[in-house]
């Protein structure tokens, strides 16, 4: 199973980084501003669809956001879907 590792600039900016074996294999981009954490955009490469790996991204930032008290600004299409499809599960960190 891959490890997810989050890096941010100084400025907030950055994602969480799916890594398999030194080489990163999927990555969700997003900023943060005050208490709100914006996700752009989830990608998994091809090679890796249908491992369920953009989950492991959304849980790995949502358990980060939980802990840190952020709300999450969900501009990425799947964070959004996956937000609209189970929105009880979500309804505590989703800035709408």
């Amino acid at each position: 199973m891959p490890q997810v590792q989050l890096k941010l600039d100084e400025k907030q900016h950055g994602g969480f980084q799916l890594i398999e074996k030194d080489k990163k294999i999927g990555e969700m981009v997003l900023s943060i501003s005050g208490t709100i954490l914006t996700v752009y955009h989830t990608e998994v490469d091809e090679e890796f669809n249908g491992k369920g790996y953009a989950k492991v991204l959304l849980d790995e930032m949502v358990a980060y956001v939980r802990k840190h008290k952020y709300t999450v600004k969900a501009l990425c299409p799947y964070v959004f879907a996956q937000f609209t499809r189970h929105p009880d599960e979500y309804a505590d960190i989703w800035e709408k």
